[in-house]
């Protein structure tokens, strides 16, 4: 849809399940998502414009579509400073909003965003971009459930070289936060945000906070006596087993569940800084084959 929408040289905006993309002659304009940190929000959170100076803008030239112009020709913040926190904000929500979706998309005809005018992007870049952003991500950690799912520490001991960065971000994963909560948390980025937490996961730091284990039947030599149904690894593998299954021979104590995949990839990362990330695979799919 986005692609024949460029063609057609489309103004309106498209709505996707995490976000919208506004269009304007079919080049993208603005972009806005849920799970990030809007412009507001990055411009006033990192002191480059104070909350004041912005609601004024707002109420100044949001009727007339032109917040961004308000603030250049108001002395607020410069052309430069303003198409750079633009871009950054539109390429961040683009990524989420252009993701895996289960729901329709909508598009509707001459819709425009009161921010106005700042720099448009073609929709060829902004699909390279997320694209781009995916790739890194699955190169960094391959498994995508530490970008939606709530986070916990797994106890391993953080070592005092950790950048301030990933540090900060650590401090913020309480065992109900998920990545989009500690970016408005934080007022950053979302996608810098899910860069920070797989270099975590992939270092054994952090994981996804895995479902209860329970208890119940389960078919003759499906799981071997010790293990723990895939449903309960905090990795993002499908429960495609029984609810309620476990192995014949349950262990007399319950597994972390920071066990099999996690406990494994740790000592990967242990071993260096870089951990072997075909190796974090082949965990994976062994366990998916159980």
């Amino acid at each position: 849809m986005l692609s024949r929408l460029a063609q057609e040289r489309a103004t309106g905006v498209l709505t996707r399940e995490r976000g919208v993309l506004y269009l304007v002659e079919g080049q993208v304009v603005h972009a806005e998502s849920p799970a990030t940190p809007g412009l507001d929000v990055l411009l006033t959170t990192r002191g480059a414009l104070g909350s004041d100076g912005w609601w004024e803008a707002v109420s100044e030239a949001g009727a007339d579509r032109r917040v961004g112009r308000f603030l250049v020709d108001s002395g607020r913040l410069t052309a430069g400073a303003l198409e750079l926190c633009h871009l950054g904000a539109l390429y961040d929500a683009a990524f989420f909003t252009l993701g895996p979706s289960s729901g329709p998309a909508r598009f509707r005809y001459g819709v425009a965003h009161w921010i106005g005018p700042v720099r448009p992007v073609s929709v060829d870049a902004v699909e390279r971009e997320t694209l781009r952003r995916r790739d890194l991500l699955h190169r960094i950690w391959p498994e995508p459930g530490t970008d939606t799912e709530p986070l916990v520490r797994t106890g391993r001991a953080v070592d005092s070289t950790l950048p301030p960065r990933q540090r900060t971000v650590l401090d913020q994963v309480d065992g109900e936060r998920t990545a989009s909560d500690i970016s408005l948390v934080l007022g950053r980025p979302g996608f810098h945000t899910l860069v920070d937490l797989r270099r975590l996961a992939a270092a054994g730091i952090v994981t996804t906070r895995s479902p209860t284990i329970t208890s119940g039947p389960v078919p003759a030599g499906s799981v071997a006596s010790g293990s723990v149904d895939s449903g309960s690894i905090a990795s993002g593998l499908d429960e495609s087993g029984p609810a309620g299954a476990r192995a014949p021979e349950a262990p007399a104590t319950p597994l972390s569940p920071v066990s099999t995949v996690v406990a494994q990839a740790a000592e990967a990362a242990q071993a260096s800084a870089d951990p072997d990330v075909a190796l974090l695979r082949r965990l994976r799919d062994a366990l998916e084959a159980l």
